[in-house]
């Protein structure tokens, strides 16, 4: 399936991409503005919008931003079985569940998707998804950075079947995607930096962050060493990435909406940055691995809350009924935290 396709579906499924009474990743929809504000937000028009069950959106009074000192709860039954060391990743809500990459650091990265049920229990929704980050796009299908065919993919979680959306840049495969989003549009931001490149023959000269707009692509960052985790503002007027490693940061990049990207700027020094969520209100919640917690930010960057967890960390997510509950992903296990705030599925 092209790219113009999948922006199709989403333009048909306008009111759907952000949030489903269990929905899944990012954006869609004309809805209520909570662009840059902590707090409580105004109606606006022109926000991400939801998922493609229920057309659930950010609701006009979003709630209150965290503050403070926070700790996340491990989630019971969670962790790992597996033998081998790994990683959970990539948490996006689609129809009520939680939906997460589970790779190890055996040869390959070998990866399935695993879905957390509203029951609490676990169970495997894809095999040898070869995933990384996840998204949802407006017909509910999922978007996954897979490092095992250095590709971006799309998977119908009926059947399993996969489609590559694309798989190179200049004739050569990138390294390792890892973290995507898309617009209400259709248009696919990803990073791609060398995490797991030996998983598969081949890779870019350097670590970038890319766009994907009907089958093309374009660089819009190649400075930022291994960029990693990627999300845009609630209006989609700024993508967010953090990258750079041990001494990282959060950069913003301001969008021109004729697929420009203007200058970027950093707002926040970040320790070993890995995935990040973003409120209704436009806060950044950004994952810093090794640290074991997740840093919140305003969109000028000022600090607002840190929520500790107990092992070391790499994405984020909001999930639940009102899409209050943040649900983040780490070194085999998941926790949860319950917040005022309403945010997007990933």
């Amino acid at each position: 399936m092209t790219l113009n396709t999948i922006s199709a579906q989403r333009l048909l499924g306008v009111s759907l991409l952000l949030a489903l009474a269990g929905c899944g990743t990012e954006h869609d929809n004309a809805e209520p503005d909570a662009g840059g504000v902590t707090g409580q937000a105004e109606s606006t028009s022109n926000v991400r919008a939801s998922a493609p069950d229920t057309g659930w959106a950010c609701p006009t009074a979003p709630g209150t931003a965290p503050s403070g000192q926070l700790t996340a709860e491990r989630i019971p039954g969670s962790a790992s079985q597996r033998e081998q060391a790994g990683l959970y990743e990539g948490p996006v809500w689609i129809d009520g569940a939680l939906y997460f990459s589970d790779f190890t650091f055996e040869e390959g990265f070998p990866s399935r998707v695993q879905r957390l049920k509203g029951d609490g229990s676990l169970e495997t929704a894809l095999e040898d998804s070869g995933s990384n980050g996840l998204a949802v796009d407006g017909e509910g299908h999922l978007l996954a950075a897979t490092h095992d065919r250095k590709a971006i993919s799309r998977y119908d979680l009926n059947s399993g079947e996969r489609e590559i959306i694309v798989d190179e840049y200049e004739g050569s495969p990138f390294n390792s995607p890892n973290d995507l989003t898309m617009t209400r549009d259709g248009v696919i931001y990803f990073t791609d930096p060398d995490f797991q490149r030996s998983a598969a023959p081949g890779g870019q000269p350097k670590t970038r962050v890319y766009r994907i707009e009907d089958d093309r692509v374009t660089v819009v960052d190649d400075t930022l060493a291994n960029p990693n985790g990627v999300s845009l503002s609630p209006d989609e007027k700024t993508l967010y990435v953090a990258g750079g490693g041990e001494n990282g940061v959060l950069r913003a990049y301001p969008l021109q909406g004729d697929g420009r990207v203007g200058e970027a700027r950093d707002l926040a020094d970040i320790t070993v940055p890995d995935g990040m969520a973003i409120d209704c209100l436009g806060n950044i919640y950004v994952t810093e691995h090794t640290r074991q917690r997740v840093r919140v930010f305003t969109p000028e960057g000022e600090p607002l809350a840190e929520i500790r967890v107990d092992a070391n960390i790499t994405n984020a997510a909001f999930g639940g009924p009102e899409r209050k509950t943040l649900y983040l992903t780490g070194a085999g296990t998941l926790w949860h935290i319950d917040l005022d705030v309403a945010g997007f599925p990933y």
